[in-house]
């Protein structure tokens, strides 16, 4: 039951990753869902490098964490300059955190190569920066930078490296693989000879995915002995990233003995996915624990398998971090998929009722013909209330017709859409200039529609995908069209196909309003006519 450290660098190693850019703002509300959630660390930034970073660490001073110590973050002192006169030692220290990290070379190469200093002053840098902060009252977590590296280049050096900060009194040292480039048999070798060479030491791993280990190799480090885990809460950093502690994380709590401070990952999948938005970053379907992919089934067997007992397919249970199981509807989809999908829409069909057949053909025939519900959830279900008399349209089409001038008059609005709509006897015509034809229709649609239910202009398109479904029939081919759609409360997807890319879009767009109107219950309040 070795206690395990967790210490999230989002906020700085994080912040270093490609189109990755925090606010103030951003990282205050990032540090309250990492405390929330029950991190040890938040490593917040360097003070030194830039005025935000010390910003935050004036602001951050207001808030009490209920679990996280936030930590800055800053390297030794500069060669040639006491630690004293240095002005990085001094910005660190006035950001004013009971706990700093400090970074310094722990190889040879960079040390005589990179700061062009001689290996004796690299080590009185490290003695003298280490004990300036804890003079000060700071607990030192020592990072010793490229620490893999320099081992496999001179071993000797690389261990006087962490003994010097130990020394100094750093409370942690934390072997790096700063370059991202060590595989697993290497790491956990090493990580043992260091662990034989400082035993009762809080021994720290930092890696980075430049080999795709990053994971691997920081639950390899704490199995060899390691009992503080650095990296970031979603994978984000430099180059290809830091080791994801948003799957680190479970795989140690439900999957290991050891002891971390983080018990409850219920909020796992909200935290990761907080985080992705606060960073504008979306997140991968296909992420381990947290993704919408990882607990949906698709194919027939799966789906049978897991409905009969889930650990068939699934290594621990959606609900034990906080994400949920899913069944897709495609072609390869048997008749338990269907039934499941239908629970909730028709609860009264079972796997034996005529309707049951009907829709498990007519929605094979719908992929054959290039639709693809596994993502339009909302379509399935307008299609399988229309089978079984279930669905009233809110209103009929009478016409539609798009045109397009091209230069556009004004260099924006190239297309203009007219749309005749009729509700309960009562038409409507209106036309639209956008940004293209499908605009154009969209606008069109949204303005008749509004004159008669004024809720939809509550609802939005949030993303629109085309598809080529056929390679042969060069401009004639089919598309499939995806649209995404929100009320800001809830997300909904629609599909529709059609060799005319327009026909495709109108009927995405026309069941991603039913579908609203379907499932908002006051969404239909006619507006009064005018007497």
């Amino acid at each position: 039951m070795r206690r395990i450290e967790i210490l999230d660098s989002t906020l700085r190693d994080g912040a270093q990753g490609e189109s990755v850019s925090f606010s103030v703002s951003d990282k205050l509300s990032i540090v309250r869902a990492l405390d929330a959630f029950g991190v040890d660390y938040i490593e917040a930034g360097n003070p030194a490098s830039n005025p935000k970073d010390m910003r935050f660490f004036e602001e951050i001073k207001r808030i009490k964490t209920k679990q996280s110590q936030i930590c800055a973050f800053g390297s030794t002192r500069r060669k040639g300059i006491s630690v004293d006169y240095d002005e990085g030692c001094s910005a660190l220290l006035a950001a004013g955190t009971r706990t700093v990290s400090i970074f310094g070379k722990a190889s040879k190469f960079h040390v005589q190569n990179v700061i062009k200093a001689s290996k004796e002053e690299n080590l009185n840098m490290i003695t003298d920066t280490v004990r300036f902060f804890k003079q000060n009252g700071r607990d030192v977590l020592f990072d010793a930078e490229h620490f893999f590296d320099g081992y496999m280049e001179d071993s000797q050096y690389a261990l006087f490296v962490l003994k010097t900060a130990l020394i100094a009194g750093a409370s942690v040292i934390t072997l790096c693989d700063t370059n991202g480039g060590i595989l697993p048999f290497d790491l956990s070798r090493i990580v043992n000879e260091v662990i034989k060479e400082f035993s009762n030491v809080r021994i720290g791993i930092h890696c980075h995915n430049d080999t795709g280990c990053a994971i691997a190799n920081s639950i390899i480090a704490v199995n060899a002995g390691a009992s503080h885990v650095q990296g970031t809460f979603i994978g984000i950093g430099e180059r290809c990233g830091n080791a994801d502690l948003g799957t680190i994380i479970p795989n140690l709590v439900l999957k290991t003995d050891y002891n971390l401070s983080i018990k409850d990952l219920s909020t796992l999948t909200d935290t990761v996915s907080r985080v992705y938005d606060i960073a504008n970053l979306i997140q991968p379907s296909n992420r381990p624990y947290t993704g919408s992919s990882s607990f949906t089934h698709k194919g027939g067997m799966h789906i049978d398998g897991v409905d009969k007992n889930p650990e068939s397919f699934e290594h621990v249970t959606p609900q034990s971090v906080g994400n949920r199981r899913r069944y897709l509807i495609s072609e390869m989809s048997g008749k338990r998929a269907v039934i499941n999908k239908l629970s909730s829409i028709a609860p009264e069909l079972t796997k034996d009722s005529p309707e049951t057949d009907q829709i498990v053909k007519k929605l094979k025939d719908l992929e054959f013909d290039g639709y693809q519900f596994e993502s339009a959830d909302a379509s399935f279900e307008l299609t399988v209330l229309e089978m079984l008399g279930k669905f009233k349209p809110s209103f009929n089409l009478q016409m539609y017709r798009t045109s397009g001038e091209y230069p556009s008059p004004d260099g924006k609005l190239s297309a203009c859409g007219i749309v005749k709509i009729e509700v309960d006897g009562e038409c409507e015509t209106t036309a639209s200039f956008g940004n293209g034809p499908v605009n154009a229709l969209d606008l069109a649609l949204r303005d008749g529609l509004a004159r008669f239910y004024p809720a939809v202009k509550k609802i939005w398109l949030t993303d629109y995908k085309v598809r080529v479904l056929s390679d042969d029939c060069t401009t004639g081919s089919k598309v499939r069209v995806l649209t995404e759609n929100t009320d800001g409360k809830r997300i909904w997807t629609t599909t529709g196909v059609s060799t005319d890319i327009i026909a495709a879009s109108w009927k995405a767009l026309k069941d991603a309003i039913e579908y609203y109107f379907l499932t908002e219950p006051n969404a239909k309040k006619r507006r009064r006519k005018k007497l």
